[in-house]
């Protein structure tokens, strides 16, 4: 079997079934993300470089293939993750750089090759520090993101370079790709109560009970003087504001070929309104979508309710990857399928029984099976057998 496998997806909520396609012999799998992240340390990094994407979720999946048990590999994963104490200097950066480089400390095991591109990229950074020291608190930066942001300025401020160069260093087998071109942007959203989110931290984090409406991508981070004249105003004017101040992406041409070539479309878990719907929000996506070649394009339900999502049903969210791949009656059958948990749990998106007796929505077919593992988050193995087997049921019904 070689199956190409194109999936949207964020930091985490489809690390399991990241992990269940990479043990599946024969399948290719591209992980389509965007850069939006601005929370904590990535927000605290993305100030100091401003015109840099946020690099978190994609340090995330970089580690998706390591095994923990192989030494060389638990020392990749174990910088990747890796947090600099409250307090470090620039001058500290440094001595952990050099610590790496001469095979001292928790990295010892750490493969040359990739000592070596670690060392070269962090000394990148490292050097910039030094010579711009103010503007980053280094408190918790992940080592990770600080190799990323190094091999972003090695290469000239190139963020998608910068992703090919983290993925070659950690030897991932996934084609990771950036939905957009690299341009900057920065995730703002409405609330129905008309409850301005600032930014993707504030989309991610604990709310009160509401939902979201409208995403923006904007030129410029709105700091407190702006979020402040924008509260003022009434909900309708604030969206009209915001419109107007929208930044201009454009699509990464691997991508769209990436969405088109593929045998297997997958709409991932996750935090839509952070990590899913603003890249459908690229120009070229929805086009992209419904020429893919693609047998399915399967919506995967969360198994459990986040943040953002707080309020809206499984069958709603669907609706709003529809609607944001400018599909909203599923005409172009941008979703062939829906794959949900067989028993989901009270926190979990609510699938009405009509529609489970149904086994249909908005034109896609619904599908459920047994996916939760036992911490209620997807079973890498059993997610990764139900959309290969969609997949292989929906290529053979084209075929007759």
């Amino acid at each position: 079997m070689n199956v190409a496998v194109t999936m949207f997806c964020g930091g985490r909520g489809a690390a399991s079934i990241t992990r269940g396609m990479l043990v599946t012999p024969g399948v290719g799998l591209s992980l389509v993300i965007n850069g939006y992240d601005n929370g904590l340390s990535t927000g605290a990094l993305r100030r100091y470089l401003p015109e840099m994407l946020g690099p978190s979720d994609f340090r995330k999946n970089l580690l998706l293939h390591l095994d923990p048990a192989d030494p060389a590999q638990a020392a990749l994963a174990g910088l990747i993750e890796h947090r600099l104490p409250g307090g470090t200097t620039p001058a500290g950066l440094t001595a952990v750089v050099e610590e790496i480089a001469l095979r001292r400390g928790p990295f010892a095991a750490l493969p040359e090759a990739a000592r070596e591109a670690v060392t070269a990229d962090l000394r990148v950074f490292a050097r910039h520090l030094a010579n711009h020291p103010h503007g980053l608190d280094l408190a918790e930066c992940a080592l990770g993101n600080l190799v990323f942001a190094g091999a972003y300025l090695r290469l000239g401020r190139d963020f998608n370079a910068a992703v090919d160069a983290c993925v070659r260093t950690f030897g991932s087998p996934v084609r990771l790709l950036n939905v957009t071109n690299g341009e900057n942007a920065y995730l703002t959203a409405l609330r129905g109560d008309g409850r301005l989110l600032a930014d993707e931290a504030d989309i991610v984090a604990p709310q009160d009970p509401g939902v979201i409406t409208d995403l923006f991508l904007l030129r410029e981070p709105l700091g407190a003087r702006r979020r402040a004249e924008l509260e003022s105003l009434p909900p309708g004017w604030t969206r009209r504001v915001l419109g107007r101040e929208r930044a201009e992406v454009t699509p990464n041409p691997r991508a769209l070929q990436a969405i088109r070539d593929a045998d297997l479309v997958v709409y991932g878990p996750g935090t839509p309104h952070s990590s899913l719907l603003p890249s459908y929000l690229t120009p070229g996506v929805a086009d992209a979508v419904a020429g893919s070649r693609a047998a399915a394009k399967v919506f995967v339900v969360n198994t459990r309710e986040d943040h953002d999502i707080r309020g809206l049903s499984a069958p709603e969210l669907v609706d709003r990857t529809l609607a944001y791949l400018d599909d909203p009656r599923n005409e172009r059958r941008t979703v062939t399928h829906v794959l949900s948990h067989r028993t989901p749990g009270p926190d979990a998106p609510a699938v009405p029984e009509e529609i489970l007796a149904r086994g249909e929505w908005a034109g896609a077919r619904w599908v459920t099976a047994d996916l939760a593992h036992h911490d209620r988050v997807h079973d890498a193995e059993r997610t990764a057998g139900a959309l290969l087997a969609i997949r292989d049921e929906a290529a053979l019904a084209r075929v007759r």
